[in-house]
């Protein structure tokens, strides 16, 4: 998963932002330079629903 699909499935960059409590432009770097470990952690237990089917929709790529 890359920083721009994750980012995406969670809402977008302004949601990510108003979850993590930091300013847009930062999301907008994670984008370019990856998501900080803290945060995504963070993003995981906020968001299980989320990554699990980022994880099923990635394992379905790669077994097709």
């Amino acid at each position: 998963m890359n920083p721009n699909e994750i980012i995406d499935a969670l809402g977008g960059t302004f949601r990510v932002a108003e979850l993590c409590e930091v300013r847009p432009p930062s999301v907008s770097d994670w984008r370019k330079y990856g998501i900080p470990r803290a945060r995504m952690m963070f993003l995981r237990i906020a968001k299980p629903d989320v990554f699990k089917a980022l994880e099923a929709k990635a394992s379905s790529k790669t077994a097709a």
